[in-house]
């Protein structure tokens, strides 16, 4: 259904407000008691035919910028059938290496209004997109008691970092009204909280912890098994020992550090055949020193 302007307007001002507290029918309006240039979220999506905006703008005829004062009331919007399910989504994955499309193309398929995205390890506790996401959903049930929201994922890992996590996240859904709903896995579809399915939900969230530590733990083994080999991974060191001590025994002649990194060259990576940083020979003097390395020391 495509509204007008004057009939978006008349929509949206039939209802509250619930950001700014106005009561129907007049504009929302700013802190500093004027009109608005758009109406508030949290209004607007009270109207089904305006759901999928991002935004709605105050008509020039409300006049957004001007003292606020209550308007005329405006015919009672009509009560329609019962509005869709909203969805908001989430997707997430670890690494920048990682793609997302998969998962964002279920999400869209699944018919989520709103989806966040973002690329970040469930190690770092706050994880921005998420808090949206969660946060969009409960302004909208907030603002819309008897309207069904579902926060989507596509599957049970991608939300929390652990068990103790996502039995958390799904209890602040179901205490806020919002449904959880996974794309796939065993527990594919609208998670019920009750009954077989709490358990059945608490025993995958501790199999995906299990494997995300089996996981871990491997990487752990490998580097740990690299570096007895050598490997220590990570970028080349810039002051090797060869070259420490070559600039220990000028420093020890009383060479000033700026001269002794003009004689050096970096012997590998993308800056090979350069001198290092006067920075970095200050951060190498002072580790050795902190070691308490000598010249003598490393000639034997």
């Amino acid at each position: 259904m495509e509204l007008t302007p004057d009939e978006a307007a008349d929509a949206v001002e039939a209802h509250d407000c619930p950001a700014c507290e106005v009561m129907a029918p007049s504009p929302c309006r700013t802190r500093g008691g004027k009109v608005a240039a758009k109406y508030h979220t949290a209004r607007f999506i009270l109207v089904p035919a305006l759901r999928d905006l991002l935004e709605v703008p105050v008509p020039a005829g409300r006049r957004p910028g001007a003292t606020w004062q209550a308007l005329p009331p405006v015919p009672a919007a009509e009560i329609g059938p019962a509005a869709p399910p909203i969805r908001i989504g989430y997707a997430r994955c670890s690494t920048k290496g990682q793609e997302l499309d998969s998962q964002l193309v279920a999400l869209r398929a699944a018919g989520c209004t709103r989806v966040f995205a973002e690329k970040i390890s469930t190690r770092v506790k706050v994880r921005p997109e998420l808090e949206a996401a969660l946060a969009l959903c409960r302004d909208i049930k907030s603002a819309a008691p008897g309207q069904t929201v579902i926060f989507t994922v596509h599957e049970l890992k991608r939300p929390a970092r652990n068990a103790a996590e996502l039995m958390t996240l799904a209890s602040g859904l179901q205490a806020a009204g919002i449904q959880l709903e996974l794309l796939s896995g065993p527990l594919t579809g609208i998670y019920d909280p009750n009954g077989l399915g709490a358990m059945l939900f608490a025993v995958l969230a501790v199999a995906a912890q299990l494997d995300r530590d089996y996981i871990r733990d491997k990487t752990l083994e490998g580097q740990q098994a690299a570096a007895a080999r050598g490997n220590h991974g990570g970028r080349p060191r810039v002051i090797d020992d060869d070259m420490l001590t070559f600039v220990l025994a000028l420093r020890a002649k009383g060479v000033p550090v700026p001269a002794i990194a003009a004689k050096l060259k970096i012997a590998t990576g993308k800056n090979a055949g350069k001198p290092p940083s006067v920075a970095s020979l200050y951060r190498a003097l002072a580790d050795a020193d902190a070691s308490g390395v000598e010249v003598a020391d490393r000639a034997r």
